[in-house]
C-alpha cells in the first residue's frame, strides 16, 4: 500500500506591524513548514474604498496555494485600512506601502526569491512593484485594466501569469484578454471559464491555477 501524502497544515499567522511611508503597516505573515528560506510572496489586497483588506477571501487562498507550495507569505493592510494608517492614495501611496513591505520582508529573509502577487486593485500595485524591485514573478488575478493605467509602467521581464474569470461583473474579460495579448513579453493568461470577480465556489479552482503558475 502506497503512504499517503501528509496533509498540508496551514502555517499560525504572525501579526507584525512594518513601518512605512504614511506611518504603521499592518501585516500578516504566514511561513509553512516546508519554507527553505528561498522563496517569499508578497500578496496585495483589493480596492481600499470596497471593503479591500488583507483578509479577502481571495487573497487568503491566493496566499495558502504559495504557501502549499513552500512559499513563505505576507499580507498587508493598505493605508487607511485595518490598523494601517494613512489615507487611499489611488494607488501611488499604497505602491509604496507594498515597496516598504517588500524591503521589510527582504531584510528578514536575505537571499530570498521575491514573488508579488495581487488581486483587483491589489494586481495595479503588485504590477508597479515588479518593475521596481528584483522580482521572481508576477501574479496579477482579475487586474482592472480599464480602471486604472497598467500601460503607463514597463512590462515585467520576469515570468508573469494573469488568472481572469470570464463572467467577471467588475472587470471585463474582453479588455484584460486584449491587454494580455498586447503585452510584450505577454503573459500566461488562464481563463476560468464561468467564474466573476470573487470567485465565489471557485477558489479550489483559483488555488490550482496560482500553483500552476509557480511552474510556468
Amino acid at each position: 500500500m502506497s503512504e499517503q501524502a501528509t496533509p498540508f497544515r496551514p502555517p499560525t499567522p504572525e501579526s507584525v506591524v512594518v513601518a512605512g511611508p504614511a506611518g504603521a503597516i499592518e501585516a500578516l505573515v504566514e511561513v509553512p513548514a516546508e519554507f527553505g528560506g528561498r522563496q517569499v510572496a508578497i500578496v496585495c489586497h483589493p480596492h481600499p474604498l470596497y471593503g479591500g483588506t488583507m483578509r479577502n477571501k481571495v487573497v487568503h487562498m491566493t496566499a495558502r496555494a504559495l504557501q502549499e507550495r513552500g512559499l513563505a507569505t505576507v499580507r498587508f493592510n493598505f493605508r487607511g485600512v485595518g490598523a494601517s494608517e494613512g489615507a487611499f492614495d489611488d494607488g501611488r501611496g499604497e505602491t509604496d506601502d507594498a515597496l516598504a513591505v517588500v524591503d521589510w520582508a527582504m531584510a528578514r529573509w536575505p537571499g530570498a526569491e521575491l514573488t508579488m502577487a495581487g488581486f483587483s486593485f491589489g494586481s495595479f500595485v503588485a504590477f508597479q512593484v515588479a518593475s521596481r524591485r528584483q522580482v521572481v514573478r508576477l501574479l496579477t488575478i482579475a487586474p482592472p485594466v480599464r480602471r486604472f493605467d497598467f500601460d503607463r509602467y514597463p512590462v515585467p521581464a520576469v515570468p508573469w501569469t494573469v488568472i481572469q474569470g470570464d463572467c467577471d461583473e467588475l472587470v471585463e474579460y474582453a479588455s484584460v484578454v486584449a491587454w494580455a495579448e498586447s503585452a510584450q513579453p505577454a503573459p500566461q493568461l488562464v481563463t476560468l471559464q464561468g467564474a466573476e470577480h470573487f470567485f465565489h465556489g471557485r477558489l479550489n479552482e483559483l488555488m490550482a491555477a496560482v500553483k500552476g503558475a509557480l511552474q510556468a
